[in-house]
């Protein structure tokens, strides 16, 4: 792993733009896309069940999902985002130990609020699911997944909350290495709970479920043992563990904003699979779009780490006063993933149905119409490009406004009212949806464009957070 050794600050502050962003945003890519295989490895052992029966259980897992991130979002966005701005500005302003003290504050809260939101959505989902979709057969199959699911919750925040922070510092290898330990366990898993494989009973979507759970909860556990040892200037502080009302102020501030964004987008995409669960022939739309949902989430892993990348750079740009490196870095990053975004699209459009074949054999409903998404909304992508960079860039800033406004733009005044639109009234049925998908990230792509040409996320919020730091120590 020589070649992806974590950038320290003075190379993050002085060095070359792209092959610092390449060495943070690599081992962040490679994080990202094992993440996704958590997701992808369920999808493909569920979609090889017997066929009458892997169609409910490919859109029951599709229509789980949404819930799930409704849940976290929250806590997720709020977390991330005041994690990233304040532990990145303050190693770059050289404060490492207001950098701790931000990730100790963050970490109770993350506890906490996975316990909570666990419980709720335990009792709440299968009212939720009532609700969400028609056919019996396909919310029977979502229920089941998300009892384990909520269950193990705070497994879903932690490892979340501790890759922000090393990232921020520019460490994105140790995510990399505890991410890919419970993958592996993850996809040895998967095999043998799901389809039954070895001495153990075939358990369907539960068993994508157990194992999901199981690999994430190994990876909290080595996240937090790692915390509790030290590393990066991140340590386990008992005395930070306790709330201190004038940091969270701070924090609240700095987060709040994404909390809203990120909980209405997750809220969004539920009313967006209540759309689709409302279609004609409604399993077919679920099953097809679920998977090809997944494939997209595998492409978008590359402007994901570059973005983690960038946000740490601005980050420490921004605490350091570095304000021309900060905005070099905010240039090469846009028209980097532009580039990449226009070529992972131009690719999926060719291969697109026997990329979704795979996933789901021998049911060529479900192939057409994952394969028909994929057309319409490849398109779109590209787009998104100016979209991710300014979630980025204004994470790293800590000014997460302009970011709560696009993801409210791109769901709730773009995306649900074009895919209901052209689907039921102008009688496109899932056509429809995928057309409103896609138009939707070619509008609010170019309204983020617009955002990051502003140059409003050029502001600094470690001076205040250090002072609050400091306020909160002595009460």
């Amino acid at each position: 792993m020589r070649q992806f050794k974590a950038p320290d600050r003075e190379e993050i502050l002085t060095g070359p733009a792209l092959v610092t962003m390449a060495k943070i945003g690599g081992p962040a890519v490679l994080s990202s896309l094992l993440l996704s295989l958590y997701n992808l490895a369920d999808a493909f052992w569920i979609g090889h069940l017997p066929k009458e029966h892997a169609g409910a259980v490919v859109a029951g897992i599709q229509v789980s999902w949404p819930l799930v991130w409704f849940l976290i979002a929250f806590v997720a966005g709020f977390g991330g985002a005041a994690v990233s701005a304040l532990v990145a500005q303050n190693i770059g302003a050289g404060r490492p130990k207001e950098a701790n003290y931000a990730l100790n504050q963050l970490f109770t809260v993350a506890i906490a609020a996975g316990i909570v939101l666990g419980i709720s959505g335990y009792l709440l989902s299968p009212w939720i699911l009532s609700v969400l979709v028609r056919e019996s057969a396909v919310a029977a199959e979502a229920a089941t997944y998300l009892k384990v699911i909520f269950l193990g919750l705070p497994t879903m925040l932690l490892p979340g909350l501790f890759y922000f922070a090393f990232s921020s510092t520019g460490d994105t290898v140790t995510p990399l290495l505890i991410n890919g330990t419970g993958l592996l366990l993850n996809m040895a898993l998967d095999p043998l709970l799901v389809l039954g494989w070895g001495p153990t009973p075939k358990m369907g979507i539960l068993g994508a479920a157990v194992a999901t759970v199981t690999a994430q909860g190994i990876a909290t556990l080595i996240f937090v043992a790692l915390f509790r040892r030290g590393k990066n200037s991140l340590r386990l502080d008992r005395h930070a563990l306790v709330p201190k009302w004038p940091w969270m102020a701070r924090a609240i501030r700095i987060g709040m904003p994404a909390a809203i964004g990120q909980s209405s987008v997750a809220l969004g995409f539920v009313v967006v699979t209540g759309v689709i669960g409302r279609l004609d022939n409604a399993e077919v739309a679920l099953a097809g779009y679920g998977i090809a949902d997944r494939v997209f989430g595998m492409l978008f892993i590359v402007s994901e780490g570059l973005g983690m990348g960038l946000t740490a750079m601005v980050g420490q740009a921004l605490g350091a006063g570095l304000m021309s490196r900060a905005r070099e870095f905010v240039h090469k990053g846009l028209v980097s993933l532009f580039v990449i975004l226009v070529v992972e699209a131009a690719v999926l459009w060719l291969v697109r149905r026997p990329l979704v074949s795979v996933f789901i054999p021998g049911r060529t409903d479900v192939i057409d119409v994952g394969a028909r998404f994929i057309e319409l909304f490849a398109v779109g992508m590209p787009f998104l490009g100016a979209f991710f960079a300014a979630e980025a860039v204004y994470r790293g800033a800590g000014h997460n406004v302009p970011t709560m406004i696009l993801g409210i733009l791109r769901l709730w005044v773009l995306r649900i009212p074009l895919s209901w639109a052209l689907a039921f009234p102008l009688s496109m049925q899932a056509d429809g949806v995928w057309l409103g998908m896609s138009l939707s990230n070619v509008i609010s792509g170019l309204v983020a464009l617009g955002f990051l040409a502003s140059r409003s996320w050029q502001r600094t919020v470690v001076d205040h957070a250090a002072t609050d730091t400091a306020e909160a120590q002595k009460s």
